[in-house]
């Protein structure tokens, strides 16, 4: 790897040789700046100068504030040089430096004098500085003259006062909306460029008015737009309009897909291809109305062009996820681009192919993989095995070539990402096709053999623990995983005894062999692996029977492991070593959602080896701790959940008040965290009154006010309610803030003595079904699922009626659940037509519960879901089904 790297730098020191710029320094370019003060200015080497300037700028240096200052004046100086390519350099500079608005001032006379210029570049050039360096002040005194460039005989004028406007209307949007005409005008120009940026800027000015942008498309479509590039972007947005209106869904005349259909014909290869991709990318479209759109794609196919192959076949790709026959026909000439030069449309073929051949072609396709596979990187052969994996699922009756073909390609040189995403596909077509059990059990034993990651041979030992016990005969896995104990280093030794002891606990038969190897395990070098073979041999008797232990240890041995590992370790560290023993119950199982942006891989399918997804620690041990120190909460008994803080104020009130919901078994508690925004006054005797006349099921029995709430000083009120007893009651509560008024006196801060009786109303409170489930994530959804068992399932279908998408429904009823999605799979792809949807969690009063949303589209928009729920409590299933059919 050292010599790898070496060369690598190698050669970024042959190619920096070439660089004009090597070894600059930015106080030797700044002492070189002096030349724009010469008398006689040197055009050539000022240009040359500005550039060094430039690309010290672009390399990320940074100029203080003095530098930049002597920079920007001694520029400005190079205004009165004739040189035309000069005045180019000097714009970019301005633009770049960006200065400050007291230095505008400086050069906006000589870029309005270049902007009345008879000579179009600097007439162009200088409306673009002036755009980018002035404020809405001076944007209303230049704002005739972009008005006029906008319509401008010159294309390099007209496209640089569109193109500024496009800037501008981020910051400026009331000013720049005042140039519609003009820039409708532009629209019908004959230039292709200055079309295309005319109707991106007239889109932008209209993209809030649905109504607005629906006419300007209504309007275009009609064959006024020319250019190529404006016709690609008039697709998009009649597009867009197909989306928000649903009109592919309706019957009859359908101009706006009649528009797409007919650009199928035009003599431009990119709108042709942007049609046929907005085409195959509309919501419900169906194969009859796909069939254009692949014809010319599959012409693209053949193309001598590598980008159109490349397009061609990346948006067959995507129609191949949803319909797959309707790409069948191109098999034929995507067959012929597995040999293509280009390894990106080889792979894409390739996977296109597996998607949407038949169960006849599979041997021959896994034949010419065989050969591809050697030629490309391991980036695209992870792309290739999960098109797989993806055909293993699609005709499961082919699993053992398949399976072969991946045992092949485990045992050949690839990178730890290859090789994890191999093993991940054999393991969940494991789970997906029991007959290949045994089969991948074999293949992926014989690849620990020779595996130099530590955290695949740890992973595969931990699923043999899991599923070698349920094989026909689980003795011959015993060998393979014996053999770690001795051949590996310390972190997998220390795995092969786990699992050899899972061995030991499922199968009684293995229990006297596993108690010899585990006491064999007992004289190892390393501290992990002797102590673990300790701990199994005192949950293992004497002579390999399974002795009578707690049922909780063998679940903690033995079970699925349901903690977040972020909380256990958090718990861990605040535990204080005392007389009472840490206890695995007190850690908190709710998982705390990522932020979207935080989630690398949405949309993708599970993976089959992963750790169970870890969270933040939570808080309701403080929450725990501070309910405790109130005599009237502590016979409450253990804390079940907090939520998040609900506003009852709106923002930038006079008070701002905030509730967060503690549930218990038997009761709620209301924390009201109170602030006083207003200086002048002091609240006294605050309390809330809270009217449950809409929440009969709950009886208030304790409220704790607040005494005083001096400004900007935060407080909390606790309001008690008694409810039925594990069971998920709803209900909503009106709030009142009451409290008495104190004028306080803003100089020496002392309050008067009497006060006014006064009353501020809330927000309505409600208590949802999802405030009695916590988020509780499992590391393989499918093993809990089996484990949990069909004993307490329940299975209903229910109707959702019209929604937006199948993402939406899926957000709502998860939503509704308060469950923790699984396996990344509350992420709907793109135009499904279908999709399922994992949950867990745990019920209130600490009950397990596991959830399979199946969700389908019936008809254009109504959505179909069959809700499967396995719990502990045949009760909670039961509530859970009542939770959706009454949301």
């Amino acid at each position: 790897m050292a010599q790898q790297l070496a060369k690598k730098d190698d050669d970024r020191d042959d190619e920096a040789e070439y660089s004009p710029f090597m070894g600059i320094e930015k106080g030797a370019v700044l002492q070189e700046a002096r030349v724009f003060n010469d008398p006689q200015l040197d055009a050539r080497r000022c240009s040359q100068v500005i550039t060094k300037l430039l690309y010290l700028l672009n390399q990320g240096e940074t100029f203080t504030k003095t530098e930049a200052t002597e920079v920007f004046f001694a520029v400005t100086k190079l205004f009165q040089s004739r040189d035309m390519g000069l005045r180019r350099m000097v714009y970019l500079m301005i633009k770049e430096i960006s200065p400050s608005a007291d230095e505008v001032i400086i050069v906006t006379s000589s870029l309005m004098k270049d902007m009345n210029s008879k000579i179009d570049m600097y007439k162009a050039n200088a409306i673009r500085v002036l755009c980018r360096i002035t404020d809405g002040t001076l944007l209303t005194q230049i704002e005739r003259y972009i008005k006029q460039a906008i319509v401008d005989k010159n294309p390099v004028v007209a496209s640089a006062a569109l193109v500024s406007g496009i800037h501008l209307l981020q910051t400026n949007p009331e000013i720049v909306k005042r140039w519609s005409n003009e820039v409708q005008e532009a629209v019908q120009s004959r230039a292709a460029l200055v079309q295309f940026h005319a109707l991106g800027l007239l889109h932008q000015i209209r993209q809030n008015d649905r109504l607005a942008v629906s006419k300007l498309v209504t309007s275009l479509t009609r064959g006024t737009v020319r250019s190529p590039l404006a016709q690609c972007l008039l697709i998009r947005y009649t597009s867009q309009v197909i989306r928000e209106s649903g009109n592919n869904t309706q019957s009859g005349d359908r101009p706006f897909y009649d528009y797409l259909e007919s650009c199928l014909r035009h003599k431009s290869e990119m709108v042709i291809f942007e049609a046929a991709r907005a085409i195959t990318e509309l919501n419900g479209v169906t194969s009859r109305e796909l069939t254009p759109a692949i014809t010319v794609l599959q012409l693209f196919l053949s193309s001598s062009k590598p980008v159109l192959r490349f397009a061609a076949v990346r948006t067959l790709n995507k129609v191949a996820m949803i319909h797959p026959t309707s790409v069948t026909n191109c098999n034929i000439d995507m067959e012929s681009l597995i040999s293509d030069q280009n390894r990106s449309i080889a792979t894409l073929a390739i996977t296109t192919l597996l998607k949407t051949g038949n169960e006849s072609s599979v041997d021959r396709l896994m034949k010419q993989i065989t050969n591809f596979m050697s030629d490309i990187a391991d980036e695209f052969k992870i792309v290739v095995v999960e098109a797989i994996r993806s055909l293993c699922q699609k005709f499961p009756l082919k699993y053992r070539s398949l399976m072969n073909f991946l045992s092949n390609i485990l045992r050949e040189e690839g990178g730890f990402e290859y090789k994890k995403a191999i093993v991940d596909s054999i393991v969940i077509l494991i789970r997906e096709i029991p007959d290949a059990k045994e089969t991948g059990l074999l293949h992926l034993c014989e690849f620990i053999e020779d595996c130099e990651f530590t955290y695949l041979s740890t992973q595969i030992l931990h699923f043999l623990g899991i599923e070698g016990p349920k094989t026909s005969d689980p003795s011959k896995y015993i060998r393979f995983i014996y053999n770690r104990v001795h051949l590996e280093n310390a972190t997998v030794r220390a795995g092969a005894v786990s699992t050899l002891a899972k061995f030991g606990a499922a199968v009684d038969a293995l229990k006297p062999r596993i108690f010899v190897l585990l006491r064999r395990c007992l004289f190892d070098s390393d501290d992990e692996v002797r102590d673990r073979a300790t701990l199994y041999l005192n949950t293992l008797g004497g002579d390999g029977s399974v002795v009578e232990t707690d049922n909780a240890v063998k679940d903690f041995l033995f079970g699925p492991f349901d903690i977040p590992l972020v909380n256990l370790e958090t718990s861990l560290k605040n535990y204080e070593p005392s007389e009472e023993a840490f206890d695995i119950n007190s850690v908190p199982k709710e998982v705390k959602s990522q932020p979207l942006a935080e989630k690398k891989a949405a949309g993708k399918k599970p993976t089959g080896l992963g750790a169970p997804p870890s969270a933040p620690s939570s808080t309701a041990d403080a929450y725990q701790r501070m309910l405790s120190s109130v005599p009237e909460f502590a016979n409450f008994g253990s804390l079940f959940k907090s939520s998040a803080p609900v506003e009852l104020t709106e923002a930038e009130t006079e008070y701002a008040v905030n509730v967060i919901k503690h549930i218990f078994d038997r009761h709620v508690v209301f924390q009201y965290n109170c602030t006083n925004t207003i200086p002048e006054q002091l609240l006294e005797h605050v309390i809330v009154f809270v009217d449950s006349s809409e929440a009969d099921e709950f009886s208030e029995v304790f409220s704790k006010p607040l005494k005083s709430l001096p400004y900007d000083s935060p407080g909390q009120i606790f309001v008690a309610f008694e409810k039925p007893e594990g069971v998920p009651t709803l209900g909503k509560f009106s709030n009142v803030l009451k409290f008495i008024v104190k004028e306080v006196d803003p100089t020496t801060g002392e309050a008067e003595d009497d006060g006014v009786e006064d009353e501020y109303q809330l927000e309505d409170l409600e208590i949802v079904s999802a405030d009695y489930t916590l988020k509780v994530g499992v590391s393989n959804f499918r093993n809990a699922w089996e484990s949990m068992g069909p004993d307490f399932e329940r299975v209903d279908e229910y109707g959702l009626g019209p929604r937006e998408s199948l993402a939406e429904a899926v957000n709502t009823v998860t939503n509704l659940l308060g469950l923790q999605p699984c396996e990344g799979t509350e992420v709907v792809p793109p135009n499904s037509r279908s999709h399922t949807c994992l949950l867990s969690g745990v019920f209130i009063g600490n009950i397990k519960v596991l959830v399979r949303l199946s969700f389908g589209l019936d008809g254009p928009k109504d959505v179909a879901m069959k809700l499967s729920v396995r719990s502990e409590d045949e009760t909670v299933s039961d509530a859970i089904h009542e939770i959706v059919a009454s949301g």
